[in-house]
């Protein structure tokens, strides 16, 4: 049985330390310039809601020195079927396109691109598939604004005092 110790431990912090690992939101990590500081664009519609909602969650609400504009790409294929030809499942694959910017600038800070996909079923009723899909859309947004998010994270010492 493992049992771990205080030495793996510290050899462990000394590793991370040694290669020049900081944490997002240390004191010299860059993750705190983007707290409260980014501005989202008005959704239009359930799904742009639900990308700002996930990523307020994550970054809170901002009205901040930055703005964020993200284009969203979506698309569904059918993957499985059965002998008369009826799809059973669906594959909802997400691209997200975002750019930071300064609010009130077209100075592009940080550029970038991130894509995700989830399924859902198709067996059920029309209004059981219609409930899968809706929240198999729900997913795919929350799943793209927390990649986002990540990139933005990992870029933001990038970004101006």
């Amino acid at each position: 049985m493992w049992l771990p110790d205080r030495r793996t431990f510290l050899v462990s912090l000394a590793a991370l330390a040694g290669c020049g690992f900081t944490p997002v939101y240390g004191p010299q990590g860059g993750g705190s310039k983007l707290l409260n500081a980014v501005a989202l664009e008005a959704p239009d519609d359930r799904y742009d809601y639900d990308f700002n909602k996930r990523f307020e969650e994550r970054l809170g609400r901002g009205s901040g020195p930055y703005a964020l504009k993200v284009d969203f790409e979506l698309g569904t294929t059918g993957l499985g079927s059965l002998a008369d030809g009826q799809t059973t499942r669906y594959r909802l694959s997400g691209r997200a396109s975002y750019a930071l910017t300064p609010v009130g600038s077209e100075d592009v800070l940080i550029v970038g691109r991130t894509d995700s996909f989830t399924s859902y079923s198709a067996t059920g009723s029309t209004a059981a598939t219609q409930a899968a899909e809706r929240d198999a859309r729900r997913r795919l947004m929350v799943i793209l604004a927390d990649r986002v998010i990540d990139r933005l994270l990992i870029d933001a010492d990038t970004l101006p005092e």
